[in-house]
């Protein structure tokens, strides 16, 4: 296998990371169902006030439509963090669901990420996927990568029956409580539209329910919440600010520091 340092697409499925020192992966939309084998290493994933580790030799599910943040972990004992991912993309489930009769029963109640016990089906399954790793990223036969998505559908349907309601469940989110839900997210980066999106409203219905009970405007109540979570961590935890301004939903240490100080009156280094 190649060892590549980050992540490298195998084809429009199949993703495989290398990583040699602790990377966080900054906040996403999690857009698509996402199956993870973990080869070395350790995986850290943030899912709301949810903060769960996954090591080497799980597998993880990860369900679509949901702000998630990771950092990839290599082992103490040296080597790199190695995984391998298959996105599983909503036209090729809704064809897998015409196809086989695969619907959903009902509403997925479990959690956001899923732990899948692995068995030996699972660990050939790991063992077939290898010969892609050594590829040329774009170089693979998507035909054959599709196959192999197909296949890990049916992986999972194996290892956890129950996971049909979450993979066959095409329905977009629905109005949600969107004070808990920010509540619980603020310090994810990303575009207004998706927490809009996320808790069921058009941008313009975000932004005027979000005024009706924060009595502000999202991007000021953002910044106020990201920077006295931060003034916390650095005042009451003695975590330094480098270590501090991604976690809160800052993309530049610079600004980071700037807005701080605005807030505050000091640099976030002279709390320490």
């Amino acid at each position: 296998m190649v060892n590549v340092e980050g992540t490298s697409a195998k084809g429009d499925y199949l993703f495989y990371s290398c990583y040699s020192a602790a990377s966080r992966v900054q906040e996403q939309f999690v857009h698509d169902h996402a199956l993870t084998f973990i080869l070395q290493g350790s995986l850290d994933f943030y899912l709301g006030n949810r903060h769960v580790t996954y090591h080497q030799g799980d597998i993880v599910l990860v369900r679509r439509n949901q702000l998630a943040k990771a950092t990839k972990i290599p082992p103490d004992t040296g080597g790199a963090f190695k995984s391998i991912s298959l996105h599983l993309y909503q036209d090729l489930l809704r064809k897998f669901s015409l196809e086989d009769g695969l619907q959903a029963s009902g509403p997925w109640q479990g959690e956001g990420i899923v732990q899948l016990k692995p068995d030996a089906f699972a660990k050939s399954f790991v063992d077939s996927l290898t010969p892609y790793m050594s590829m040329d990223e774009g170089s693979c036969d998507d035909s054959l990568v599709q196959l192999k998505a197909k296949e890990a559908v049916l992986l999972i349907l194996r290892l956890s029956p129950a996971a049909k309601n979450l993979l066959f469940d095409f329905s977009e989110p629905g109005k949600i409580d969107l004070e808990g839900f920010m509540s619980q997210h603020y310090t994810f980066n990303v575009e207004m539209k998706r927490f809009a999106y996320l808790t069921g409203r058009s941008l313009a219905t975000f932004k005027r329910d979000f005024e009706k009970i924060f009595h502000t405007s999202p991007g000021k109540w953002l910044q106020q919440k990201r920077l006295a979570q931060a003034y916390y961590l650095i005042k009451e935890k003695k975590r330094k600010p480098s270590d501090v301004y991604l976690e809160v939903g800052f993309e530049d240490l610079s600004h980071f520091s700037f807005a701080f100080k605005k807030e505050f009156g000091k640099a976030p280094s002279l709390l320490i």
